[in-house]
């Protein structure tokens, strides 16, 4: 008897430990928009693409708000800077 009435307070403490506020451990990650099938490729002359991932200001934005990879995210850096260079942005 003891037994049984050990488990029904062992389930309801952790039915207790889930909370809707608690902190995602594992947290959705969106793909890459620029790596994969159909991406456009990234090049200084598409001002077009490059101005999706400037601001107002004309700063670049980080890769956590635009979730672009790391490496993609160099090239990304490295072709706006040309641009801006060349005085195409």
């Amino acid at each position: 008897m003891k037994n049984k009435k050990f488990k029904k307070n062992n389930s309801q403490s952790n039915f207790a430990k889930l909370s809707v506020f608690q902190n995602n451990r594992f947290k959705f990650k969106k793909k890459c928009p620029l790596s994969g099938k159909g991406a456009p490729k990234i090049d200084y002359k598409n001002i077009r693409l490059l101005k999706k991932y400037t601001s107002e200001n004309g700063k670049i934005l980080p890769s956590r708000i635009t979730s672009v990879s790391l490496k993609k995210q160099r090239e990304l850096s490295l072709s706006i800077k040309r641009a801006r260079n060349l005085a195409l942005i």
